[in-house]
């Protein structure tokens, strides 16, 4: 059976409703007790924590205080970290190797997903019943829907044909999610379908053309690149809604994909560390889920930012797992939080947000058309040939340019399994041969967030 508690479920709709409109004062009593919660779990459970923790008063030291984790010191000592000794590294890494075993209940009763290594470490995260009864509720309750009639006389959404587009060849928190979705009652199926950015543009389109769905959900890189193609008269469908994330949303992207497309575009922000860290409202405005998770917006020293002042990095503490508890985690990413509410009558803070800022790329086409070759795709097929930390940077239409930090042989065989990783994808993408240049021994640009710029367009 999936990750799914019907009952705890029931009773986080209900918080997650009144919390929606409650005062800043009831939001904050919650934060507290929900905190105070955490802070028990992980100093109990936890020997991370445990020694982390050693110096703070429970109950008297505040949040600002404790100090801060980065996802190198978490997963450097991962079993010391998570507060069910059943759950080690070496297990989680076996099991998510099996590609077959996505969204299957690791142990019976965890849901378990892995990042990417924009940060150049890759993640495991594990999410119990607890947790995912928060994240489902968030993700019910709160994602505004341009078309509320419709959600009303469907709130199941079994009249929607919702294509799910991104990477389908691993445990990545979007992909688990929509198979757990399917898994949960078989006997009535969503009509949910996951589509590979893997494949060729061409395959891609035509599936999707089969399918006809009328919800999408992608990343603005393939949203952008899908509109592109409905430009170009290739999409036969017209979908209602596009739902973006994962990727920062710009607003001509938006503008780009709503014209082309003919549809409503609502955006969210999300992470393998909180799966529903904020939506967006009828307004176009993100709202953080302030009732579940702190977001601290800080400079470079870790010091507060006052609001409206664009963050260096992000502090995340959740309020929902208690598996792997995350407290003051370095998020990386770059956030402005406003004091003003908004205008939605929604009391929840609102932010701005900047994420991943890869390129696509315009490469050459067998057909001598150029063709968008998704970053997403291109950073999933380098880290499973072993190199997260590198920089890709595009010279011409079949040309890279890819920098590591690797040195000697070391270095010469992560080309070797690069430059065999980027071959197969230009088969697959249909795509003229692709010529790889190296430079080994470079610093990563790590911009002022630390995450790296990795996939680079040509300028102009």
């Amino acid at each position: 059976m999936p990750v799914f508690d019907p009952l705890r479920l029931g009773t986080t709709s209900l918080d997650v409703l009144v919390s929606a409109r409650t005062t800043a004062l009831a939001l904050a009593v919650r934060q507290r007790e929900r905190l105070e919660a955490l802070l028990l779990t992980a100093r109990r459970d936890s020997r991370f924590y445990r020694e982390h923790l050693r110096a703070i008063l429970p109950g008297v030291t505040p949040l600002g205080l404790l100090p801060p984790v980065t996802r190198h010191q978490l997963m450097a000592r991962f079993d010391d970290w998570v507060t069910d000794p059943r759950l080690t590294l070496a297990g989680l890494q076996a099991f998510t190797a099996d590609a077959q075993r996505v969204g299957e209940p690791y142990l019976g009763q965890y849901l378990v997903w892995e990042s990417s290594g924009s940060s150049h470490q890759p993640g495991i995260f594990v999410q119990d019943a607890r947790a995912m009864a928060v994240y489902d509720a968030l993700e019910m309750l709160r994602r505004h829907s341009p078309r509320p009639t419709q959600r009303w006389l469907d709130p199941m959404m079994l009249t929607e044909r919702i294509a799910f587009v991104g990477v389908t060849n691993g445990h990545f928190a979007s992909f688990v999610t929509m198979q757990r979705l399917q898994r949960l009652n078989p006997w009535l199926p969503l009509p949910v379908r996951c589509f590979s950015i893997m494949q060729s543009t061409r395959a891609l389109v035509d599936g999707l053309n089969a399918f006809r769905p009328t919800v999408i959900a992608t990343y603005p890189t393939v949203a952008a690149m899908l509109s592109d193609e409905a430009n170009h008269g290739a999409l036969q469908f017209a979908p209602q809604e596009v739902w973006t994330g994962g990727e920062t949303l710009s607003a001509t992207v938006r503008r780009c994909v709503t014209r082309a497309l003919g549809c409503t575009v609502r955006n969210s922000y999300g992470a393998s560390e909180f799966l529903s860290i904020a939506w967006e409202c009828g307004h176009g405005q993100l709202h953080v889920n302030a009732d579940w998770v702190i977001l601290e917006s800080v400079d470079e020293r870790g010091r507060p930012v006052p609001p409206g002042v664009l963050s260096y990095s992000t502090l995340l503490t959740n309020l929902a797992n208690h598996v792997q508890p995350l407290i003051r985690y370095d998020l990386g990413d770059q956030i402005t939080l406003h004091r003003e509410p908004c205008t939605c009558g929604c009391t929840l803070p609102v932010l701005e947000v900047r994420g991943r800022r890869d390129d696509p790329l315009r490469m050459a086409g067998q057909s001598g058309r150029l063709v968008t070759l998704l970053p997403l795709a291109l950073t999933t097929v380098l880290e499973e040939a072993g190199v997260c930390d590198f920089q890709l940077r595009q010279q011409d239409a079949q040309t890279l340019l890819l920098r590591l930090p690797l040195q000697g042989p070391e270095g010469a065989a992560a080309v070797k399994r690069c430059r065999a990783a980027l071959k197969q994808l230009a088969t697959a993408q249909e795509l003229q041969p692709i010529k790889l240049l190296a430079e080994l021994g470079q610093t990563m640009p790590r911009g002022r967030s630390g995450k790296a710029h990795r996939i680079v367009a040509l300028a102009g």
